[in-house]
């Protein structure tokens, strides 16, 4: 999303739309941060589906998807937490989705005495609650999808709304649900795992933009 200008081994300067920038270390730290958030979350969403498609009917598998649910929502917090988006208001609607997806799935442990997976599959109207956490995932897809063109996201961006939407109408048949939510944790996991790959001046994207609506802002 930037192209380098040059660079010296303690400060590295990019040319922007609006001027000159930096990557400091601090942008270093949060781009890490950030992509450490997706690992966590793909993590436990992968396993968690490996256990749901596989042990479903094991209560020691019942239990340790409701924990990996946990891990999950904090890796996605800390990655909606760090996320640099130019669009301030859009960035705090998707924090503002976790937030209510993280609510409602406090909401029904405290409400329904079965076990988290137990409660989606048996109640999905629910998903207008927890929906909305993967609402915010979503959002994070469709970004990376338009600023980097990943094939991963560009399917995901349209397959987690398809998933949650036709489990929450019934109108999905379960052997698609299982082949489609398979498909969803691998490439999410191929997805948390090539961030890692991208230069993070890539993650940070045009430094300028921000500081020209800031200056907006204030005045």
């Amino acid at each position: 999303m930037t192209d380098a200008s040059f660079s010296s081994p303690e400060l590295d300067i990019y040319r922007g739309y609006y001027g000159e920038f930096t990557i400091t270390e601090g942008d270093r730290r949060d781009v890490f941060l950030y992509r450490l958030g997706l690992a966590i979350a793909a993590g436990t969403f992968a396993l968690g589906t490996i256990l749901a498609l596989t042990a479903v009917d094991q209560s020691w598998a019942q239990t340790l998807v409701s924990g990996l649910f946990v891990l999950f929502c904090g890796g996605l917090g800390l990655s909606l937490a760090k996320i640099h988006i130019y669009l301030i208001p859009l960035h705090r609607l998707l924090q503002g989705f976790w937030l209510i997806g993280c609510g409602a799935a406090i909401a029904c442990r405290l409400i329904f005495p079965e076990p988290l997976l137990l409660t989606v599959f048996n109640q999905p109207q629910i998903l207008w609650g927890i929906g909305f956490l993967f609402a915010a995932l979503t959002g994070i897809f469709f970004k990376e999808g338009f600023c980097f063109r990943r094939l991963e996201t560009m399917i995901l961006t349209p397959l987690v709304p398809f998933l949650l939407l036709g489990h929450l109408t019934g109108l999905l048949p379960l052997a698609i649900a299982q082949v489609g939510f398979g498909l969803w944790s691998f490439l999410f996991v191929i997805f948390a795992a090539r961030k890692f790959s991208q230069p993070p001046a890539d993650d940070i994207g045009d430094k300028s933009v921000f500081d020209y609506l800031k200056k907006q802002k204030a005045t």
